[in-house]
């Protein structure tokens, strides 16, 4: 066994691990990176993008169908599920291609095959070991089942379901979270018939339920059914179906059952508790800088326990870069990420809900601005809104937004909770009309005591 040493060892090459090692090369640190699979990981291959390219491509479909709505005479022959397939892996492969451009441009050490991290500074693979006089751990997540539920067949997660080469004609989706609603929205849109199945009482429970109460009132409206507060006992697959059995007692026929549960920490497997990492319920334990209970050893990503997103990750890679170089990064806000379900309509948010600030500061002021008084939004057609959560005599803490491309607003959402702003410093700000962040200007102009395009 031969050894290779680096200033930082990374095992991992997902949004977590390669923002780490792309940030660690420009501030000088010789990187290695370790990627069983393909730079990129998860949200690139699996998940965030190609979720994405379909759910816009979901979004034609609709228009399409919908032109008389607009005057255009549009109408939507069918869906080419290789075509839709095509452009997808097109995305995919574009994005992946200047993945590796920039590792070599960074002159970031790729090493493909599986590593297990040996305590207390290497990792090993295919024989080759790694030392690193700092180990950033970043394996990332896999998609979830229930116990006793195999996915096999007419059973799939998400990583079968982004590669399906037909559109199903009736698809449960056990799970009404964002993977869920996700993927009800795109066969929604495709002609599919979708029932969710969700055992908490709402649809995108970690959501304010000002959000959950608006997308259930849009699916109804788009034909997609649901069911909430009700436990999913069991699948029951056959040569043309699977059926679904609810605590409740129903059956629900359908062509597929989509598990959509949630992600699982990836942690086993890779040698971390046998060198000694501190492992909670499957994730590594970390303090607030992200360090691991061994000396020089970090992880990021879906296995420290928090928001599994991608964008998370990749801030945690960079903050560990810039602390491992002596920059002392600014500790990350968990709740001054920001959230978004690209179904249709999107749900946007960012800080806290109404229940959880609530629950910080016993009482807030809340105020709910409707797109109906949007210009941008009735051209649009969408409906929906933007919920703001103030502390008592302090600071906007939380925004919550309901409609169709509100998600290209939770940046400004974002940077009013980061700036502590109050009503009174964003109302003076102004929004280009017509325009969809007019919104969020007219929610604050209220809230400040000077409402504009409100009824009521």
């Amino acid at each position: 066994m031969t050894d290779t040493s680096a200033d930082l060892v990374i095992l991992g090459g997902g949004s977590g691990g390669y923002a780490c090692a792309f940030r660690a090369a420009e501030l000088g640190l010789s990187v290695v990176l370790v990627e069983k699979d393909k730079l990129g990981g998860t949200c690139l291959h699996r998940g965030c993008i190609p979720t994405k390219a379909l759910l816009h491509a979901a979004e034609v479909a609709d228009n399409a169908r919908e032109g008389d709505q607009f005057g255009v005479k549009s109408s939507l022959e069918g869906i080419d599920i290789a075509g839709v397939n095509s452009y997808k892996d097109g995305v995919i492969g574009r994005l992946y291609k200047g993945l590796q451009g920039l590792a070599k441009a960074n002159k970031v050490t790729l090493v493909e095959g599986a590593g297990t991290f040996v305590a207390p500074n290497a990792v090993e693979v295919d024989g080759q070991r790694y030392v690193g006089k700092n180990v950033v751990l970043a394996t990332g997540s896999y998609a979830r089942s229930l116990p006793g539920l195999e996915i096999g067949g007419r059973v799939i997660t998400s990583d079968q379901a982004l590669n399906l080469d037909f559109v199903p004609e009736k698809v449960v989706v056990l799970g009404g979270g964002v993977i869920g609603v996700e993927f009800a929205s795109v066969w929604a849109s495709f002609g599919a018939d979708v029932t969710i199945v969700e055992a908490l009482p709402r649809l995108v429970p970690a959501e304010d339920e000002y959000a959950s109460k608006q997308l259930e009132r849009a699916f109804r409206r788009r034909g997609i059914k649901f069911k909430t507060g009700v436990k999913f006992t069991g699948a029951t697959q056959s040569e043309t179906g699977v059926s679904v059995s609810l605590e409740s007692g129903d059956v629900l026929e359908a062509d597929l059952l989509l598990v959509a549960v949630g992600r699982g920490p990836n942690t086993a497997g890779h040698g971390y508790e046998e060198a000694g990492v501190a492992i909670e319920r499957g994730f590594v334990v970390t303090d607030e800088r992200l360090r691991t209970n061994l000396p020089n050893v970090y992880a990021v990503g879906d296995i420290v326990r928090g928001l599994q997103l991608a964008h998370r990750g990749f801030q945690q890679g960079i903050f560990v870069a810039e602390e491992i170089a002596g920059q002392n990064p600014k500790v990350i806000d968990e709740a001054g990420i920001p959230r978004v379900t690209y179904c249709k309509p999107e749900v946007a948010s960012v800080g806290l809900s109404e229940a959880a600030a609530k629950e910080k500061y016993g009482s807030v002021e809340t105020f709910v601005y409707d797109l109906a008084g949007n210009g941008k939004s009735q051209i649009l057609k969408t409906a929906g809104g933007v919920k703001l959560v103030k502390a008592p005599d302090g600071p906007v803490v939380g925004v919550t937004m309901v409609g169709e491309r509100v998600g290209e607003l939770i940046g400004e959402a974002q940077l009013i909770y980061s700036w502590e702003a109050h009503p009174e410093d964003v109302a003076p700000l102004i929004h280009a009309h017509p325009t969809q962040t007019e919104a969020l200007g007219e929610a604050f102009l209220a809230l400040a005591g000077k409402p504009l395009h409100v009824h009521g």
